[in-house]
């Protein structure tokens, strides 16, 4: 007799509405009785667990279509989706890595072939300012990381974040004591200075002068090693793009940047000199170098090459080989310049 009173299964839009319920009386109920805000809090979780699974599907199921645009409509039709960031300190930790994951998958789900999460965010950008400030959690750091990574992956989002006074937070972020949390907000950093070319051209356009000084001073010359070594590639990433070209100009015409490549092609790290190597060489190629330039390079003309002979890749690498000799002709060719 049991199984004819099993309970229907509750539509993608049912589920939300009560997801949303429970997350508006765990947020507000400031004075619930403890007993009482566990079996909410369990309710909740088990709650995010099946908008999971409709979502991602199960070993059983594929996601279906429909029920995943009407899950993902409901939840930014009334702020479920605000509610889930503000009261993820709340949840358990098997709650919040759901939560997670399905903030990630709803960024990507598209309603009558719209991405409505991105419209969502652009009205609701205050948003950003809430997952940021969790890299000053270390309960939350990886979590609102995380998901504010899969927002970024929205033009709209990079740009706000971009022009934002978080920005300079993260230079401090990514030097943070604890290791996990200072590599999740260098992924986050990398993601804001690579996905979106345009609007990173134009920023670092408009920005260079405090950016570079920052980027320099905090990290190509920090004193932690791991730090310098991914400050050092994401500034070769950037340089070498081409939608960068107007900033790597720019770049490469700075005799204190100079003396910053000039200082890391020293280091004993070989994954440093290595990655330092492809930024130098763009100032050894620059066709209009300043005088100051060529004069840096020409009074350490010997050290330059005596250093550039010595480095070596750790496999054959032809087109490394081409571009070291290439730089070192360069080099040896220059006379010093008067100044102007």
């Amino acid at each position: 007799m049991k199984g004819l009173f099993k309970s229907k299964p509750r539509t993608p839009i049912e589920l939300v509405r009560q997801t949303r319920d429970l997350l508006i009386y765990i947020d507000r109920d400031a004075n619930i009785r403890e007993s009482k805000r566990e079996e909410k809090v369990a309710e909740l979780g088990k709650c995010i667990r099946e908008l999971k699974s409709i979502l991602y599907g199960s070993s059983e199921a594929e996601p279906v279509p429909e029920a995943c645009a009407q899950l993902t409509q409901e939840f930014f039709r009334e702020d479920t989706f605000r509610l889930l960031v503000i009261c993820l300190p709340k949840l358990n930790l098997e709650a919040r890595k759901d939560a997670t994951q399905i903030v990630a998958n709803l960024q990507r789900q598209q309603v009558h072939s719209r991405l409505i999460a991105s419209e969502y965010l652009e009205n609701n950008k205050d948003l950003m300012d809430i997952l940021i400030s969790g890299y000053e959690n270390a309960d939350m750091a990886l979590h609102y990381g995380s998901m504010l990574r899969e927002c970024i992956r929205h033009q709209v989002v990079a740009r706000y974040v971009l022009e934002s006074e978080h920005l300079k937070k993260f230079f401090d972020f990514i030097q943070l004591p604890n290791f996990d949390i200072a590599a999740d907000a260098a992924a986050t950093f990398k993601e804001l200075l690579t996905r979106h070319k345009s609007t990173v051209a134009e920023f670092l356009s408009k920005n260079y002068d405090w950016f570079f000084t920052k980027y320099n001073s905090k990290l190509l010359e920090s004193n932690n090693y791991i730090t310098r070594r991914q400050a050092v590639k994401l500034l070769g990433d950037m340089l070498l793009d081409r939608s960068n070209s107007v900033v790597m100009t720019r770049y490469v015409s700075s005799r204190d940047n100079l003396r910053i490549l000039m200082n890391l092609l020293r280091e004993s790290s070989k994954s440093i000199q290595m990655e330092a190597f492809h930024i130098f060489k763009l100032f050894a190629a620059n066709q209009h170098k300043p005088p100051d330039i060529v004069n840096i390079l020409v009074a350490n003309k010997s050290k330059l090459l005596r250093l550039l002979a010595d480095l070596k890749t750790d496999k054959e690498d032809e087109q490394f080989e081409a571009d070291k000799a290439q730089v070192m002709q360069e080099i040896d060719a220059l006379e010093p310049k008067d100044q102007p």
